[in-house]
């Protein structure tokens, strides 16, 4: 047994039928939800029922990562639509014209992703904007995260969807 057919034997290329794939889907969701604009939710959860140096401490994190985001979208955020554009056309392409598994199930996750990311350009614009902070903050930042959540939601839906009518059509009774 060569090296190659051992690789593609452990990381099946039908991605659908696969347990890495949807312990990746279920991971990347789990993290986009914990992390809100990056900064851990526990760090929001915290200066809400502490305060004092949590507080600080928070505002600290936020206008850091706003910065950040804001500087990336700011300086290559044209390129990276660009890119983005490249791939998603590239990955849906291939995956839903020429049945291309694996491109269905990179888009099925890079694409609600990427709504994410922009969701969170918006966001950081908004809270540097408004200079928020206190319970403005922590109100802008948990409605960020429910619509992480809910596109998170709808994502794992539509791919679980797609995953077992993928399955069927590949099984003998389909």
């Amino acid at each position: 047994m060569d090296l190659s057919q051992t690789i593609f034997e452990l990381i099946d290329m039908r991605s659908f039928s696969n347990l890495w794939y949807w312990i990746a889907l279920a991971v990347a969701w789990s993290s986009a939800s914990h992390w809100v604009l990056g900064v851990p939710w526990d760090t929001v959860l915290r200066a809400r029922r502490v305060g004092g140096q949590s507080v600080v401490d928070l505002h600290d994190l936020v206008r850091i990562n706003t910065n950040r985001i804001l500087h990336i979208a700011d300086v290559s955020g044209i390129w990276l639509i660009l890119l983005a554009f490249f791939v998603h056309t590239s990955l849906i392409g291939l995956g839903f014209f020429y049945s291309v598994e694996f491109a269905q199930a990179v888009f099925l996750l890079m694409g609600p992703m990427t709504l994410v990311g922009a969701m969170s350009v918006r966001t950081a614009r908004r809270v540097q904007a408004e200079e928020s902070e206190g319970e403005d903050l922590w109100r802008r930042l948990g409605r960020h995260r429910f619509w992480v959540q809910l596109v998170g939601m709808l994502s794992i839906f539509v791919t679980s969807l797609w995953g077992m009518y993928q399955n069927f059509q590949i099984s003998p009774l389909g």
